[in-house]
């Protein structure tokens, strides 16, 4: 495989970045992609990482700062995706280890990532990237309609 390039975000990489979302049961439009993604970029606390094999965006990463009365400051990962005709490659690694050095730049040295039960496999990645399981939880929503 040739050389990845791991780069920030732009706009234009709205439709590829919502393929890869939708591979992970997130389907959005590719409107509402670019607009978040415009959004995203405004915020100096939150960062969007691409992985670019020649021309094509094969994976994304994005990471905020955040801060928690209880807990204190820390970055998480609050999405992750590589192109399945992709994955097992290095790439996702890759794009964790450029969301490192951009949380280490800023500050604060504490990253956390959140992942569905039902994703296994991505458990034992994270755990083989020295990420150390410290609980499990549920999330709950609710629409705010009054």
């Amino acid at each position: 495989m040739t050389d990845i390039l791991i780069r920030e975000v732009h706009p234009d990489d709205g439709v590829a970045v919502n393929e890869l979302s939708a591979q992970l049961g997130y389907p959005v439009s590719v409107s509402a992609t670019a607009e978040n993604i415009i959004l995203i970029l405004k915020n100096k606390d939150e960062m969007i990482f691409v992985a670019q094999l020649e021309d094509n965006v094969i994976g994304w990463i994005q990471i905020s700062y955040l801060v928690r009365l209880e807990s204190g400051p820390f970055f998480e990962i609050v999405g992750l995706v590589v192109d399945e005709k992709y994955r097992g490659k290095g790439i996702g690694k890759s794009l964790i280890a450029e969301a490192k050095i951009w949380c280490f730049k800023k500050g604060n040295y504490k990253l956390r990532v959140r992942s569905n039960t039902k994703r296994l496999s991505t458990h034992q990645f994270y755990l083989n990237l020295d990420f150390k399981e410290v609980k499990e939880q549920k999330i709950f929503e609710t629409a705010l309609i009054f």
